[in-house]
């Protein structure tokens, strides 16, 4: 997977990545945000290290084998609780010997995606929406990742790749709203995403603009005047969906910069996605709730699984996700409380659990 492509034109600074010493003082906010990209952790050795676990935690031997790399933001890791080997956050970015595991029902593309795909880089999978994988990096490898095997290899990189999939679009008259992800969309350098969203702006049909990215939750510096800036000249309604799923992820830089969203008119929801070991728990879930609603945030979706090779470690069990939700309802008025819902390939919708 190519973690910082060089069309990104991510700086790397005067940081070289192989040398992961010193990098986790109790400092919020780096240079910027390509900074902080450029000192993420890309070994599960080095962030054990930086916790104070034992390099073998959870690991026979075989986690070497895991295909897919860790890639981990400074800020993410400051969020964890040195010493505690099932500290929530670390379990979703620390390769474990689990995703070597092969479980009846898991595949390589749970979702459909391959089936979805109308041009390079343009899926279709609902009414009136169309979703583009505008980049195949992120700031953050979840290992539950439902993407964790697409090629993106095979998607567009430059802007002239992107004409087949904008021409589509102007074509279906149908589509009022495009969803940007990936990967995650805001991993484009602002040049490229605004020269990328004047154009689906240009299209007068498109009336919303989605973004879904992990980066406001995980790397919380991304959030900048320059974004706000851009996301308020668009035409488009602006969306924005995060994704947080637990009540740690919601501290530090995070709530500033979500706030920044949320004080600049935009829409700004959240999606978790039901993990064992993570937030399998009313009492967390209520907690990431409250600290979202509090900040203005909507949550939105409570997705279970999707059923992805190398995840069924945290796969929670559909009946206990309802009587979790039964719980929420008897906690949270109405509006704090998520959509249980699974993707199924196939489906016109998310459906409703």
């Amino acid at each position: 997977m190519d973690i910082l492509g060089d069309n990104y034109e991510i700086a790397a600074a005067d940081h070289d990545p192989s040398d992961q010493t010193g990098l986790f003082a109790d400092v919020d906010v780096e240079v910027d945000w390509h900074h902080s990209l450029a000192l993420a952790v890309r070994s599960s050795d080095v962030l054990l290290s930086a916790v104070g676990l034992p390099l073998d935690t959870h690991s026979t031997g075989d986690r070497g084998k895991c295909q897919f790399p860790v890639f981990v933001s400074r800020s993410y890791i400051r969020r964890m609780t040195p010493g505690d080997a099932n500290d929530p956050l670390l379990r979703q970015v620390l390769a474990s010997d689990s995703e070597l595991t092969s479980s009846e029902g898991f595949t390589a593309d749970a979702v459909g995606d391959g089936s979805s795909r109308l041009t390079p880089g343009l899926l279709k999978k609902y009414e009136g929406r169309a979703l583009l994988i505008a980049t195949g990096t992120c700031a953050i490898h979840c290992r539950y990742c439902f993407r964790r095997e697409y090629p993106y290899g095979r998607e567009p990189r430059q802007m002239s790749e992107w004409e087949p999939a904008l021409q589509e679009i102007e074509t279906d008259r149908s589509i009022h709203e495009i969803i940007l992800s990936g990967g995650d969309p805001l991993m484009l350098t602002d040049a490229r995403l605004t020269e990328l969203c004047k154009r689906l702006d240009s299209i007068h049909h498109v009336c919303r603009l989605r973004f879904h990215s992990r980066l406001p939750i995980v790397l919380p510096n991304r959030v900048t005047d320059r974004l706000i800036e851009l996301f308020s000249q668009l035409r488009s309604k602006v969306i924005v969906v995060v994704h947080a799923n637990h009540p740690r992820e919601i501290e530090r830089d995070c709530p500033p910069a979500l706030q920044r969203l949320v004080r600049a008119g935009f829409p700004v929801l959240n999606q978790a996605v039901l993990l064992k070991g993570v937030n399998d728990d009313v009492d967390v879930l209520t907690d990431l709730c409250e600290r979202l609603i509090n900040l203005g945030v909507m949550p939105y979706y409570l997705h279970q699984l999707d059923r992805v090779n190398g995840t069924s470690h945290f796969e929670v069990p559909i009946e206990m996700g309802r009587q979790l939700v039964a719980g929420l309802r008897g906690r949270l008025p109405g509006y704090a409380v998520p959509q249980y819902v699974q993707e199924i390939a196939g489906a016109p919708s998310k459906m409703p659990l």
